[in-house]
């Protein structure tokens, strides 16, 4: 390979993580997490709501959380694989998130959560208010 093609290629990547990364906006802005789940079949439908009375305990517990609403999916789109549960956090700085990921009270969650969930989708983003 030559050199110009291995430049071409750092180049490539580098300004595509530019593109696809996104700093904190300047001004008043909130961080989202947005967290889907797929559940397994063989989870009971009264062990989806205790995960779902769960993940909606930790805002409570964790006092970085300064958002939080959830759904199940509606969408008559048909494209959801198999996920069905949107939980969406918002939080003041990824500081504040970055507490919250290794907080004792989510990784209980995680533990509770392991056993009935097949896949775990999570997008982060900045939003400007």
């Amino acid at each position: 390979m030559c050199i110009k093609t291995i430049l071409s290629i750092v180049f490539l990547v580098f300004s595509t993580q530019h593109v696809f990364s996104q700093k904190k906006p300047l001004g008043n802005a909130q961080l989202r997490h947005v967290v889907l789940f797929k559940f397994n079949e063989t989870s009971s439908a009264d062990d989806v709501q205790h995960i779902e009375k769960a993940f909606g305990a930790l805002p409570q517990k964790i006092k970085e959380i300064k958002g939080y609403e959830w759904g199940i999916n509606n969408s008559p789109e048909n494209i959801a694989q198999g996920f069905t549960h949107c939980f969406f956090l918002t939080f003041d700085s990824e500081a504040d998130r970055d507490i919250y990921l290794p907080h004792p009270d989510h990784k209980a969650f995680g533990t509770l959560l392991g056993p009935h969930v097949e896949k775990v989708l999570v997008l982060d983003y900045w939003v400007k208010n």
